[in-house]
């Protein structure tokens, strides 16, 4: 099976052993993201798995990719560019105090991101499935393109598309009548969606 993959590669900076972030001196490194973390565990299954980004062209950039690599992962469709890697800060719940997440991603790599520096011919050629979820579009209106981009040139190939809704409140704080509406477009695209009573 071939499967492909578009979204955000973030990096992760959590405190160790369940201290909070206000409290920690020390942060534990992972490299990951919700589209990233499905084809990385589908490519850990044996399939072919392929993930489209864009991150900068830097030591961070190069680590992120690394791990996606090393978990075999088909980084070729990552292009190189942009200011910065998306940030947040997973601070691990303990018994009755909850995992809290900060985001620090604005103006990443992939929020700059267009179409046109993605050859999506050449990506979906071939490919089974493609994968999205709806942490991508609502992250900037450039990024809302480039996927609605890439759903097409999806179904122009025949591409089984699957959708996760994956809604994240911080990331809907403004428009949200559009956003739903951005979303609501995009699913004629769309042949699986994942979602639940909270998307």
């Amino acid at each position: 099976m071939k499967f492909i993959a578009i979204g955000e590669l973030m990096l992760r900076l959590s405190p160790p052993n369940y201290e909070k972030i206000v409290s920690t001196h020390n942060y534990i490194v992972n490299y990951g993201g919700a589209e990233a973390n499905v084809a990385a565990s589908l490519a850990q299954f044996g399939n072919d798995a392929a993930f489209v980004s864009k991150v900068p062209a830097n030591a961070i950039g190069d680590a992120a990719v690394a791990t996606l690599r090393k978990l075999g992962v088909d980084c070729s469709h990552i292009v190189r560019g942009g200011n910065r890697l998306g940030i947040y800060f997973l601070e691990n719940g303990a018994s009755v105090r909850p995992s809290s997440v900060v985001y620090d991603r604005a103006d990443s790599a992939i929020t700059k991101a267009t179409a046109d520096e993605f050859d999506f011919d050449a990506i979906m050629e071939g490919a089974d499935l493609f994968h999205v979820s709806g942490i991508t579009p609502v992250l900037s209106k450039a990024a809302a393109e480039l996927t609605m981009t890439a759903l097409k040139k999806a179904k122009e190939h025949g591409v089984t598309v699957s959708f996760d809704l994956n809604y994240r409140a911080k990331l809907w704080t403004e428009d949200v009548e559009g956003k739903q509406k951005m979303l609501s477009d995009m699913m004629p695209y769309v042949d699986i969606c994942f979602g639940n009573a909270r998307d």
